[in-house]
């Protein structure tokens, strides 16, 4: 595989104020630049970063999961095949739990590499195509289920489900909960640290909504978030909330853009912070992945 290729140089978009507040609000790192990491790849998706910052990610088309070695920059496959997985997160057991659409399913993976299904169907239905996942502190999980049919499926590409929803599913079952029904296609999901705000983004409506978490799983006052939908999302420590598709565009708490970072390729598809110092955003875009130093640091389920 292909590393450190190229270094471009990242010109930020700074929401307009005082030059004090565009240095306040600028969540990369000083004179930082945008480095390639590697080419060799169809597509790439769902990167997570394990407890010492190396980084998974999945190339969907060649139906693999990819490890970057925080250390050494090293790209090495980690497994394949992968179930063609998609979106991926890490749980603070050590497990990768893995959207993997090419089976209709979310697996867990462990350390030994074995996959274990946790939901195969919703209602006595099979899942569309799992994509996108956020865990919340106590290990539940919430999963986007949108329908984006692969030319490489082997399964059945037609929509299992009544629609393109989003599911909650609790720690320890296999049954999932329909937590939103309302959106056109739900994709990125993320979701506060404290685990009392999750954000959807709907793709297709070009809009990303915050939702108030219950104990139960359940979820109350939707609200328009951005005018922006996303592919995949992240958040940092200080709940800025970045989202995907041209590039990364980065969101205060409040919904207001404050940084754009453009990523030199037609389609950025997700994003996560990694690194031994959770300094790195791990770019996923296209056939290659990006990383840039950042002032802000990741939120890991490890913390």
């Amino acid at each position: 595989m292909s590393l450190a290729l190229g270094v471009f140089t990242i010109h930020t978009c700074i929401a307009q104020d005082s030059s004090l507040r565009e240095k306040t609000l600028t969540v990369t790192a000083p004179g930082a630049q945008l480095q390639q990491l590697g080419n060799d790849f169809k597509f790439t998706e769902g990167p997570a970063a394990d407890k010492e910052g190396n980084v998974f990610f999945t190339d969907q088309p060649n139906d693999r999961i990819v490890r970057w070695d925080a250390r050494s920059g090293e790209l090495t496959d980690w497994l394949k095949p992968a179930g063609r997985s998609n979106g991926t997160f890490f749980n603070a057991s050590g497990d990768l739990i893995a959207c993997a659409d090419g089976r209709n399913e979310l697996w867990a993976i462990g350390t030994d590499k074995k996959a274990k299904v946790l939901v195969l169907e919703h209602d006595g239905k099979l899942l569309n195509g799992p994509n996108d996942l956020w865990i919340r502190p106590d290990g539940g999980l919430y999963f986007t289920d949108p329908l984006y049919k692969r030319p490489y499926w082997e399964r059945d590409p037609s929509m299992q489900q009544d629609g393109q929803h989003v599911y909650y599913l609790s720690k320890g079952k296999n049954r999932p909960l329909r937590v939103i029904d309302d959106l056109e296609q739900p994709n990125g999901i993320i979701g506060t640290p404290d685990g009392k705000t999750l954000y959807v983004a709907d793709i297709r409506a070009g809009k990303t909504y915050s939702y108030r978490i219950q104990a139960d799983g359940s979820l109350k006052g939707k609200k328009l978030f951005c005018e922006m939908g996303s592919d995949g999302m992240t958040i940092d420590n200080e709940g800025n909330v970045y989202l995907t598709g041209r590039g990364v565009t980065v969101f205060d708490p409040e919904g207001e853009k404050i940084q754009s970072i453009p990523v030199p390729v037609g389609w950025t598809a997700n994003v996560t912070f990694g690194g031994s110092d959770g300094r790195l955003l791990f770019i996923t875009a296209s056939k290659a992945v990006f990383g840039i130093r950042m002032r802000t640091v990741g939120v890991s389920p490890f913390n």
